[in-house]
């Protein structure tokens, strides 16, 4: 590629000296003519017989001045175009190693950076896909990891059941019925993480429509009502008279409400409270879930809506907790129009919110 891109600029330069000389050649008699005929006209009479003389030798010094500085020419041209085929060469040959290195999976290789220039630029970009298919690298293998990590308790679960029944230690009855459990929480992985994938890839299906969220709420209390009175936690409603209608899908936000309100109970010791809260905002609604649970300490709280991210995850694991709800949720919120964020302090609970936009007006006829 060097000797390319040098015969190519080496040429280029050559074409601008010839054409150059040529050009000069053709435009210099019009420049030194008048200065002939004044040096002809203060020779004297023989002023016009020297004319040609004159405008002869002028042309011939001319000339010669030309021609003696071409190997001058010809040298700073090959030597400029020796200097930027070389520089040129050069990062493209970078460029290329990178590459090659990054389809070697080879993720954390960075180029220098020199200059300002196009080439500059490219770069700097190649470095930030470099950083990005790092972090994609990363969370491929997190994923991998996690998601045999989760799937290693019921498998444990299944053979050791599966041999107790072979041994006789546990009759096919129970035996059955602890299988079953075992299965319907590898399942629940298997659904939640290809939601996951859909919400990640924004393949997930919408179907919004003017929702009533006060009644959304107290469905979603309803579905949990007896199971927070299990756990001796107190579920309140907290919904003030008027509400305006908002533009959501109604299966979506209650696998919303559900996700957060699951992740509450696990969080929230016996004897606390979660309160269910819905009040206008700007854009529309805004729904709440707060707990009296322990609260997440700030160095966690920006990533707790990372697939499989535990702040306990030990805890989480022992209540069945599959590490994906909070990132289904975000998904979900955001796919219909909503946003979602946190507020918790450490010690004194944790408050999950989320938005949803009213229905659009329709177009006046």
């Amino acid at each position: 590629m060097f000797t390319r891109l040098f015969l190519t600029h080496l040429l280029a330069a050559l074409v601008a000296v010839v054409a150059l000389l040529g050009f000069a050649e053709w435009l210099a008699p019009r420049f030194y003519q008048k200065h002939i005929e004044q040096m002809a006209a203060a020779i004297g009479p023989q002023g016009p017989d020297l004319h040609a003389d004159l405008e002869q030798g002028l042309r011939s010094t001319l000339t010669a001045a030309w021609l003696a500085s071409l190997p001058l020419a010809g040298l700073l041209a090959a030597g400029t175009a020796w200097v930027v085929s070389r520089q040129v060469s050069r990062s493209v040959r970078l460029l290329a190693r990178g590459s090659r290195e990054i389809a070697q999976g080879h993720y954390r290789n960075r180029l220098k950076v020199q200059g300002r220039d196009e080439l500059a630029w490219l770069a700097q970009d190649f470095n930030c896909m470099a950083e990005a298919l790092e972090k994609v690298e990363h969370s491929r293998i997190e994923l991998i990891g996690s998601v045999a990590h989760e799937l290693r308790t019921p498998l444990a679960g299944l053979q050791g059941y599966a041999e107790a029944l072979a041994d006789g230690v546990l009759p096919p009855e129970q035996a059955a019925g602890r299988i079953s459990h075992e299965v319907r929480a590898m399942r629940r992985l298997v659904e939640d993480l290809s939601l996951v994938s859909k919400v990640e890839a924004g393949a997930v299906e919408i179907r919004p429509q003017p929702l009533d969220p006060a009644e959304a709420l107290r469905q979603a209390a309803e579905r949990f009502e007896l199971v927070f009175a299990e756990q001796g936690v107190a579920l309140r409603l907290d919904v003030p008279p008027r509400l305006p209608p908002v533009w959501a899908d109604l299966e979506r936000l209650q696998q919303v409400l559900s996700n957060l309100l699951a992740n509450a109970l696990r969080h929230t010791p016996s004897g606390g409270e979660v309160v269910l809260k819905a009040e206008p905002a700007p854009s529309g609604v805004c729904f709440s879930v707060r707990d009296t649970g322990p609260g997440i300490p700030p160095e966690h709280q920006a990533r707790v809506f990372e697939r499989f991210y535990r702040v306990d995850s030990a805890r989480s694991r022992q209540d069945g907790g599959s590490g994906v709800g909070l990132t289904i949720a975000k998904g979900l919120v955001e796919a219909m129009g909503g946003t979602m964020g946190l507020r918790s302090e450490a010690g004194r609970g944790s408050t999950f919110w989320f938005t949803l936009p009213q229905p659009p007006h329709p177009e006046a006829p």
